[in-house]
C-alpha cells in the first residue's frame, strides 16, 4: 500500500473518500488554486476522491517561487502524484489546468500508469497555438485581462493589497501557458473529454475539438452556455459530466 501524506504541499483532499475506486486530480486554471475545487470535491464525494492540485506562490504557499513554466510544473505534480496512484488517476484542469492535466498524464503514461480520463475543459489542444503575451503586460494590463475572463480571481480587483499579493503568481502562470508548445510524441491511450463554453475568447470549439488527436482513445466535446468560465455557473452539469464518464470508463492499466 501506498503511503500518502495529507500534508503535501502539492496535493489537498478536502473530502477524503477512502471506498471511492478512483481519484480525480483536478487543475487550477491561471491564477488559481487549489480551493477553487473545493464544491467539486464536496459534490463529487464519496464517489469519487478529489485530489486538487496547490501550485506554489499562492494562499498557503504563497512564500514559494512561482513556477512559470508548464514543463517544470508537470514534472513536479507528476512526482507529487506518485504515492497517490495505488487507485487509478482521472484528471480535470481548466484552461492552463487542462494543458497541465494532458502533460502530467503524458509523463505517468511514460512511466506506465495510465489515467482513467482527462476533461481538458476551456482551453484549445495542444496542438493549436496562439500569439498571446499578457504575461509581458505592465500590471494594469495584467489585471485587465483578469477583469475581462472574470471568474474567481476577478473579486480581488477590488482590493488591492490582495491584488499585489496574487499579481506575481498570475504573471506566472499566464508566462507559463503563453510561452508552452506541445512537444512531438506518442499521444494518451486514455479518454480526452474537452469540455468548452460556446462564447469562450481562449478557446473556440474548433479549437477545443482538436484535442482529438491527443489521444488515441475516446474522445468527446461538449459545449456549455458561456465564456471561460462557463464552468462556475454551469457547475452542475459539469459534476454530472463527470460522473457519467467516470461511470463509463473502465478502471486504467497500471
Amino acid at each position: 500500500m501506498t503511503a500518502h501524506d495529507d500534508n503535501d504541499l502539492w496535493i489537498r483532499r478536502f473530502h477524503p473518500a477512502p471506498e471511492a475506486d478512483t481519484r480525480l486530480v483536478c487543475l487550477p486554471h491561471a491564477g488559481g488554486s487549489a480551493s477553487f475545487y473545493f464544491p467539486v470535491s464536496r459534490a463529487l464525494s464519496p464517489g469519487l476522491e478529489v485530489l486538487a492540485v496547490q501550485y506554489p506562490g499562492r494562499q498557503d504557499r504563497r512564500t514559494e517561487r512561482c513556477l512559470d513554466s508548464i514543463a517544470e510544473l508537470a514534472d513536479a505534480v507528476a512526482a507529487a502524484l506518485l504515492p497517490w496512484t495505488d487507485k487509478p488517476l482521472a484528471f480535470f484542469g481548466h484552461s492552463m489546468g487542462a494543458t497541465l492535466a494532458f502533460e502530467v498524464a503524458l509523463r505517468l503514461e511514460q512511466r506506465g500508469i495510465v489515467a482513467s480520463a482527462v476533461f481538458a475543459s476551456g482551453r484549445r489542444a495542444p496542438s493549436r497555438d496562439r500569439e498571446e503575451w499578457v504575461h509581458l503586460e505592465d500590471d494594469a494590463g495584467l489585471i485587465r485581462e483578469i477583469g475581462a475572463l472574470g471568474g474567481s480571481e476577478a473579486q480581488v480587483l477590488q482590493d488591492e493589497e490582495l491584488l499585489r499579493t496574487v499579481l506575481p503568481a498570475i504573471r506566472a502562470d499566464y508566462k507559463a501557458v503563453e510561452t508552452y508548445r506541445c512537444q512531438p510524441g506518442p499521444p494518451l491511450s486514455c479518454p480526452i473529454y474537452a469540455l468548452v463554453g460556446d462564447s469562450d475568447p481562449k478557446a473556440s470549439i474548433d479549437e477545443a475539438q482538436a484535442w482529438k488527436r491527443h489521444t488515441t482513445g475516446e474522445f468527446e466535446l461538449r459545449t456549455y452556455p458561456g465564456g471561460h468560465f462557463y464552468l462556475i455557473e454551469q457547475a452542475s452539469s459539469v459534476i454530472a459530466t463527470i460522473v457519467e464518464k467516470m461511470a463509463e470508463t473502465p478502471t486504467a492499466r497500471r
